[in-house]
């Protein structure tokens, strides 16, 4: 059959994927950012489309052929890179209507938990598609993961990771939440199982597991999984949790979509519940945490990337602070003596002057590119590159620096080392 996965590179798309591939579909996979999604996936066809954009028109083209299609992206908050009505229910809405065009069968994947009058924007927008969904005349069925666990990881997943690894002891917002988990191989079991025209339409699932999980045991759990020591739960009171997701929302307007925004910790004070006996609809008993553990051991880049995971953006900040100052400074309080360095190797006072204030101009611009995702990258390889130049420079005009007692040289090199692994650790997913 062939089936259209929108969001197929996402943490349950690309599982997703994976399965139907599996099961010997052909697979057309829908998405905004398709060049690590073909080197990762390259028997998929891939078509790029902007679900805050497409058009009913534009579904039905994609559709046309296709027995079903299975809606796997979503957004977290609002801001400058999502808009949840866009994607949860604008998008929706002209899915369906490609839907009933077509005759293809959608597959929903939306969230555990989400009921009517939930009044946040995340569940409500979640809500209001899956009510556009069952008041259509179109085949479909809904299926609403928990918190899903995966070999891989990303967002909310990857942060329970990073403080399980934390020295000492585990810092948690609202310890004594109660989540309900999924394997993220069971949801794709369960969307190979939907997506057969066999399987009774028209319902709305949960996919969990019977047994709620508090958020520290969950925590401890990971940390064992993770082969690190024992340490006790840090609870930390909510106030104090939303200093870090007051700036982590103001990050996003730099495009940084981190998982520790204000919705993330809303949903985790809600909770994470479902009806795990609806998985049996489907012929499936959900995993329960330490068989999900068990069936994927953990080995060292496990371990690395949850220890590294926190240290990215502390990385990303230092550097940016560090140009930042760096550039400053040589413009305004050390201009003059900056300039005297340079005139005394011969070099004529006027282009002297250009490469003091140029090089404070393009440290500054560094720094503040380097704090805006879609510029990270360029920004890293510019201070290494810079960095390289300044040493270059050094070395010819003043050589006696590299045995200044204060090592004005050498101190650059830690520096774009630290931009060199800044560079390793810059991926999303």
């Amino acid at each position: 059959m062939r089936i259209v996965v929108v969001g197929a590179y996402g943490l349950i798309g690309s599982y997703v994927t994976a399965r139907l591939l599996a099961d010997g579909h052909a697979v057309v996979g829908v998405g905004r950012d398709l060049v690590q999604a073909r080197r990762r996936f390259p028997n998929v066809d891939w078509r790029a489309a902007d679900l805050r954009t497409a058009s009913a028109a534009d579904w039905t083209a994609l559709l046309t052929g296709a027995g079903a299609v299975v809606n796997c992206a979503g957004a977290l908050q609002d801001g400058p890179r999502d808009d949840l009505k866009a994607v949860h229910s604008d998008a929706v809405a002209r899915l369906v209507e490609a839907c009933q065009a077509t005759g293809a069968r959608l597959v929903h994947v939306s969230a555990a938990g989400v009921a009517a009058g939930r009044a946040d924007p995340f569940g409500a927008t979640k809500q209001l598609a899956e009510s556009l969904i069952a008041q259509s005349r179109i085949d479909w069925i809904v299926l609403k993961p928990g918190l899903v666990i995966a070999p891989a990881a990303y967002g909310g997943t990857a942060l329970l990771r990073a403080l399980a690894a934390f020295p000492l002891a585990i810092p948690a917002v609202h310890a004594d939440a109660r989540v309900q988990v999924v394997a993220a191989d069971d949801v794709a079991a369960a969307v190979s199982i939907a997506v057969r025209p066999d399987t009774p339409s028209g319902q709305s699932l949960d996919l969990v597991h019977a047994e709620p999980i508090a958020l520290c045991d969950l925590l401890i759990r990971l940390r064992g999984w993770l082969g690190l020591p024992p340490a006790p739960v840090l609870a930390l009171p909510s106030p104090l949790a939303a200093i870090p997701a007051k700036a982590a929302d103001a990050l996003a307007f730099l495009g940084w979509r981190s998982p520790m925004r204000s919705t993330a910790l809303q949903q985790l004070r809600l909770g994470v519940a479902g009806e795990a006996a609806h998985a049996e609809r489907l012929g499936l008993i959900p995993k329960s945490l330490d068989q999900i553990l068990a069936a994927m051991p953990s080995g060292v880049q496990e371990r690395w990337f949850a220890k590294a995971w926190l240290a990215k953006p502390l990385i990303l900040a230092t550097l940016s602070a560090f140009w930042l100052v760096s550039g400053l400074i040589g413009l305004t309080v050390s201009r003059t003596a900056a300039v005297a360095l340079l005139t005394s190797a011969d070099m004529p006072g006027p282009l002297a002057k250009a490469f003091v204030v140029g090089g404070g101009i393009v440290d500054v611009a560094l720094a503040l590119m380097v704090a805006h995702r879609r510029t990270a990258r360029l920004a890293l390889l510019g201070m290494i590159a810079v960095t390289a130049g300044y040493l270059t420079g050094g070395a010819v005009v003043r050589p006696d620096l590299w045995l200044d007692p204060l090592g004005p040289l050498v101190k650059s090199i830690p520096a774009a080392v630290l931009a060199l692994a800044a560079l390793a650790l810059l991926d999303e997913r």
